[in-house]
Order: structure tokens, then sequence, then C-alpha cells
């Protein structure tokens, strides 16, 4: 593959002011002067040259910004050159042919950072990290990113590799060298360093659920009997009329989803039908598909009339609700107070009243044990989480194969598939299926 020169548009489809174009690899040079108007013979790496890009016949294709970089001092480590063309797609379209003409061919989906892994420009979490940094839809996850790009999961996954390699070696001197009495520690002294490391992989594992919100988003479901408020508080919460809002009963019959920020996260809210006994089939369809959402939310906001009689219906969602990710409003608290003490939060999505109220109970339900600090290390891959997990299980295995005094031959073999699975995060074992999966998912151009 290293062997090809690839090239792509590296800027959003459309139309725009500026469009990028990225060729790299070793034949990058002779392709990007094959096509420009200007000689670029002993320019200096990392210059940028102003001409046009010419097509077969001479004639001018665009005016450009050509950016040369020698590899191995490139983002891929191969010799790149980058195209600043006019951003029409037409032009761009032709100018990318121009250079698949010279040589080119075109990229695959995250071609550009699978060669930088490859050629040890940036490790695999790293290279992750890149697509986690251009989709990235809140603050906390841009944040979140941006330290895993700059390697503070690879550093910490680093240390664990490196402590566990040193028991490793003492494990596989004892298998080795048998006869020879060799102690460079207790056996006491290599299960408390191997608990103690288990520990740190064990808090490393737990921060998942927090970096699964910040990267995947939260889907936030709106949930209640008809015409307790939830296409209002929809609205409200949106600061748009998004719902239709009637005093019909069944009035949402489908599902309503919108995008939505709220304290540095990413939601997606999602209105529902109002749950009851109906004989419409529309409406039947509609709240099958409310329980549906309900089941497969991660946060529910069960909404309650206050200005009613809680309902035989609203008793049967407050008990099959779960209780673990559903937080009770009591709706309408302008025209009255709630009857029934039950732990909820209370509003009026009309008037706006105890929407701030809201919100801060929405970031307790989610950050759990308060939210994470700006410098702490999170997962937010399942891969991650299933590496770590297979880890602490082959290092709990060593554990309680030393305690019960099992040959070190049997653990040694336990202790490198520890090594293995961590190794499999930032790309020092992990195999070719591996890599298919997470760079096709990549943006072409990247």
């Amino acid at each position: 593959m290293n062997n090809d020169s690839i090239a792509a548009i590296a800027t959003p489809a459309g139309e725009g002011a500026i469009a990028v174009i990225r060729i790299s690899g070793p034949q990058t040079f002779e392709i990007a002067a094959a096509i420009f108007s200007k000689s670029l013979e002993g320019c200096k790496s990392h210059t940028a040259h102003y001409g046009n890009i010419l097509g077969r016949g001479g004639e001018v294709l665009d005016n450009v910004l050509l950016l040369w970089m020698k590899g191995p001092r490139s983002y891929t480590g191969e010799d790149t050159v980058e195209i600043s063309c006019h951003g029409g797609s037409l032009v761009t379209r032709r100018v990318l042919e121009r250079i698949f003409e010279a040589g080119a061919r075109p990229a695959q989906p995250g071609e550009f950072s699978l060669r930088a892994f490859l050629n040890g420009k940036i490790d695999l979490a790293q290279a992750e990290a890149v697509q986690e940094l251009i989709a990235a839809k809140s603050d906390l996850a841009l944040e979140n990113a941006e330290r895993q790009l700059q390697g503070s999961l690879s550093e910490r996954i680093a240390l664990f590799q490196k402590e566990l390699t040193d028991v490793a070696a003492i494990l596989e001197a004892w298998v080795d060298f048998p006869e020879d009495d060799l102690e460079f520690a207790t056996t006491q002294e290599i299960i408390a360093s191997l608990e103690a490391i288990s520990i740190q992989m064990e808090k490393l594992r737990a921060t998942f659920h927090d970096g699964k919100a910040l990267h995947t988003g939260i889907s936030l479901c709106l949930l209640g009997s008809p015409n307790v408020g939830k296409s209002s508080l929809m609205n409200a919460l949106l600061g748009k009329e998004r719902a239709i809002v009637t005093e019909i009963a069944g009035t949402t019959r489908d599902l309503l989803e919108e995008d939505l920020r709220l304290g540095g996260l990413h939601f997606r809210l999602i209105d529902t039908a109002g749950i009851r006994d109906t004989e419409e089939l529309v409406e039947q369809e509609g709240i099958r598909r409310s329980q549906t959402a309900m089941q497969e939310a991660d946060l529910i906001l069960l909404l309650l009339d206050a200005s009613r009689p809680l309902s035989d219906k609203d008793r049967q969602l407050l008990q099959i609700a779960p209780q673990e990710k559903t937080l009770v409003i009591w709706n309408k608290i302008d025209l009255c107070q709630p009857t029934e003490k039950i732990p909820s939060v209370q509003i009026s999505a009309k008037q706006k009243l105890g929407l701030d109220d809201l919100k801060k109970a929405i970031e307790r339900l989610i950050w759990k044990t308060g939210p994470p600090s700006k410098e702490e290390v999170m997962i937010t891959k399942q891969r991650h989480f299933q590496a770590l997990t297979h880890a602490i299980e082959s290092c709990q295995t060593v554990i309680a194969g030393l305690k019960q005094g099992i040959s070190a031959e049997f653990v040694a073999s336990d202790m490198r598939a520890c090594l293995n699975e961590l190794g499999t995060i930032i790309g020092t074992n992990v195999t070719e299926d591996i890599l298919t999966a997470i760079f096709s998912k990549f943006c072409l151009g990247k």
C-alpha cells in the first residue's frame, strides 16, 4: 500500500471559499511538479507556492496555493502536498481528477491517518482520537478528544505495560531458570504490585460510562400520558416551536427527535406519543414506538400533570420506567401544586419555570459521581473497554494463580495475554481486521 501515492479532498463536500486536496506517498513531488505551473525544483520543505494547476493540454484549471512537506515531517510521515484551490464542487473535482491522471490513486476512508499510524507518527488510540475530534458535538467531547490526541490515554496504557512487563520479566525468568532459585522479588511483592496495577486499570475502565456519554451523546426520552406537556417541554428546552402543541389527546403520534446541548453535553431529545389505551391504529403504533424509546434511551424524563390526580396509566409508568435512568417531573405547577409526594423536579414548561433546576437535575443523573475533570483520562470506545476488561481478567488470573502456588509457566502465559490486550488499544499488538474496522469509519481525506 505504501508504494502508492494517494489523493483526496480533505474539506467537506459542497461549495465554499477554499477546498483542500491532499496528496501523500513516494511519488507526491513528481505528481505535483507535473501539474503545477511553476517549477518546484529545489524548493524547501514546508513552503507555500502560488500558481496554477494545469490540464494535460496546458490549460489553466485553477489558481491555487500549494504547500510542500517532505517526509517524515508530515502528518502521514510521507512526502505530502496540500493544494488549496477554490471551493466549488466542479473545480475541485477537476483538480482532483488531474492529480489522478498524473499518477495518484483515490484514497480510501481514513487512509491518510492509517499511514500516519503505520509510519509511527501516531499510535492507534491517537488515530481514533482524530475521528472523535472531527465528530465531537460538545465542548467536553472536544476537550477529551484533544487530550487523547495529545497522548493522555496512550501514556496511561504505556505505563501499565511497563509495570506489567517488569513483573512478566521476573515470571519468565522463573520459567527459564527454575533451578537457579532466582528471586528478584518475593511472590507477595509481585502480588501486591499486580493488585495495585489492577486497581488502576479498573479505575480507567470505570470511566467508560462518562466517556461514552461524551463521545456518542445521550438520548433523552420524554415520556408520559397524553397532554402532560411533553411537547411543550421539548419546545421550551429547544427554544423553538418544534413540536405541535394542542389540547387534543394524541396530537403526537410518532417520535420527534432534535439535537440539544446542555451543560457542555450533546443530547438527542426524543418526544414520544402519549401512552394510553386506544383503538386508533396509528396512535397504537406511536405508543409502541414510545415504549421502545423508553427502553433504549440513556435517560428518561417522565412527566406528570400537577393540575390533575395521577391516573392509572401514570402510576403504571412510574412502576415500569427504569428508576436508575428516570427523572420524574411534575409539570404545570403554574396551575396547581402536586398533590402527591414523589421525588421529582417541578416545572412549568409553558411558563418556562424551573427549567434551570431541571437542567441541573439532568446533569446530576448523568454524572453520578460528579462531572469529570478536564485532566481526567477517559475511555470512549467499546473496543478499549473490552480490551481493558480482558486485561484485568488476565491480571486477576495471575494474582489468583500466584496465591495458589500455581507454576510460573502457567501464570506467565496469562501475563502475556494481559499485555497483548493492552497492546491492542495503542496498536502494538493489533490485527489487520481491527485496523480495517477502525479506519473504514473515517471520512475521506483524513
